[in-house]
């Protein structure tokens, strides 16, 4: 039972998040289908706002998989490197893994919410080109549900061996 029960979490930690980077990349075509107008590095563009409400959708994924990452792993709380050092390998990989989806959904977050501002309603940007945001906030969310089943994964794991 507990072994079904910790699939069916991971499966749908994965789904989320690879919905959310399905929609992050959906988001960056959408953008790209929008009238442009390019100079060299400068680019003058309407704002697209299908990209926009998908670009908002994978954010609001990429999240709750990281919420539920968070909620149903647990805390594995150390608060010395010493005490780092003498924990079970398996502590050591989810700490490890706790803060590589923290920094995945910082980053992948962050360039989501970037290009989405890029693509509000109420305005037409000129500038530097934009460096595709959307899909590196995609492809961020396929990385951080690697991570985040690795460190429900470990953290049952170290759990189990308490």
């Amino acid at each position: 039972m507990l072994k079904l029960k910790g699939l069916l979490v991971c499966l749908l930690i994965v789904a989320m998040d690879v919905a959310a980077g399905i929609l992050g990349i959906q988001a960056e075509v959408a953008q790209n289908k929008v009238k442009h107008l390019r100079l060299w590095i400068f680019e003058c563009r309407d704002p697209s706002h299908e990209a926009f409400k998908l670009a908002l959708g994978a954010a609001i994924l990429l999240s709750l998989a990281h919420v539920l990452t968070n909620l149903l792993g647990g805390c594995m709380c150390t608060c010395s490197q010493e005490e780092f050092q003498k924990a079970s390998p398996n502590r050591q990989l989810s700490l490890a893994c706790l803060i590589f989806t923290w920094i995945m959904l910082a980053v992948g977050l962050s360039t989501l919410v970037i290009g989405m501002i890029s693509n509000n309603k109420s305005r037409a940007s000129c500038g530097f080109t934009h460096h595709h945001f959307l899909s590196v906030g995609g492809v961020l969310c396929f990385v951080h549900g690697l991570f985040s089943v690795a460190y429900y994964v470990s953290a049952t794991a170290a759990t189990e061996e308490h």
